[in-house]
């Protein structure tokens, strides 16, 4: 069952009843980072394995992305700031017990690579809201795993020069 969830805004990412939130380092430089993140969006099966399939809609307004599982999310676009941040909350889902939620990706230099930062944040009832408490480990697994497949994409190994370690 597709149920309408409360639409909410950016500020929503820093006041929401559980928010979600992780770190992570690639070499990668931002451009690429933020080009897979908006605008490759078929080629995110690949590295979040989580998601098993996201595509734009309403002419990159918005994005339809389905789940391992079976969940699926309609999403409109809160922020798009090209290698800097890619924000956006879920309007509909037919995920239970979620009353609003709402992702922001914020990016950041790190040297020649990028810093990630990535929040979720979450209203719900109390069943839904202790859950996702309780899927904290996971969820952090699941990024940082995604987050290094995303890196050795971006960032294929180079061979080594020639004349290398004479």
């Amino acid at each position: 069952m597709v149920r309408r969830l409360r639409l909410v805004e950016l500020d929503f990412v820093a006041t929401a009843p559980v928010r979600l939130a992780y770190t992570a380092e690639l070499a990668a430089p931002p451009a690429a980072v933020f080009r897979s993140l908006a605008v490759e969006l078929g080629s995110m099966p690949s590295w979040f394995t989580a998601v098993t399939s996201a595509a734009p809609t309403g002419d990159g307004a918005g994005r339809t992305v389905r789940l391992r599982g079976g969940i699926v999310f309609q999403e409109t676009i809160l922020a798009r700031d090209p290698d800097v941040r890619y924000a956006y909350r879920i309007d509909e889902t037919n995920a239970p017990g979620v009353s609003a939620l709402a992702e922001d990706w914020a990016l950041s230099p790190a040297g020649p690579g990028t810093r990630v930062r990535w929040t979720m944040a979450v209203d719900g009832g109390a069943p839904c809201l202790l859950a996702m408490r309780l899927a904290r480990p996971g969820v952090g697994r699941s990024f940082r795993d995604a987050m290094r497949r995303l890196d050795r994409r971006l960032t294929p190994a180079r061979l080594p020069s020639p004349g290398a370690g004479r």
